[in-house]
């Protein structure tokens, strides 16, 4: 399913029901065989490390303050740690003070979303095109141009200089 949405809200339809969502992007939810690149788990835990696995192919969150790319305000791209996909540019992250690396926009077409009801609370789960690695999720309380936050985690993410 592919909503585009020019206004601030989405209406996102499931089997069961239709939910409201704050939002003003493009939702995109895709099953496991929709990426081009798939591999088995047991060949993402052959190349990836435990954290990064869990992250990126179990959904798990790092815990906040722990990535050192967080403090990275270097010049140079974040890819994801699955695939080496150029996600977002340095140019674009801002110090969110949450303990995660936070962008205010993803480069062109790197990264999808899809709504994750977990915990009891519905977010914008955000996840690599190219493989379906989980990334993080974000939200509408970022700074200017945007005002949006893709609250990431470090794991998921590899950091290029240059």
């Amino acid at each position: 399913m592919i909503i585009d949405v020019e206004s601030t809200t989405a209406i996102v339809r499931t089997a069961s029901r239709s939910r409201y969502i704050p939002w003003r992007a493009t939702i995109m939810t895709a099953s496991k065989n929709d990426f081009e690149i798939t591999k088995t788990e047991e060949e993402w835990r052959k190349i990836l490390t435990p954290e990064q696995f869990n992250v990126l192919r179990k959904h798990g969150t790092e815990r906040s303050y722990t990535s050192p790319l967080d403090k990275q305000y270097a010049k140079g791209t974040y890819v994801c740690a699955g695939c080496e996909l150029p996600l977002f540019s340095s140019d674009t992250k801002f110090n969110s003070g949450t303990g995660w690396p936070s962008f205010f926009s993803p480069i062109e077409g790197a990264i999808g979303t899809s709504v994750d009801r977990s915990f009891f609370m519905t977010r914008i789960e955000v996840h690599c095109c190219r493989c379906g690695g989980h990334l993080g999720h974000v939200f509408e309380d970022g700074p200017a141009p945007t005002g949006q936050r893709y609250c990431m985690n470090g794991a998921a993410l590899k950091f290029i200089p240059g």
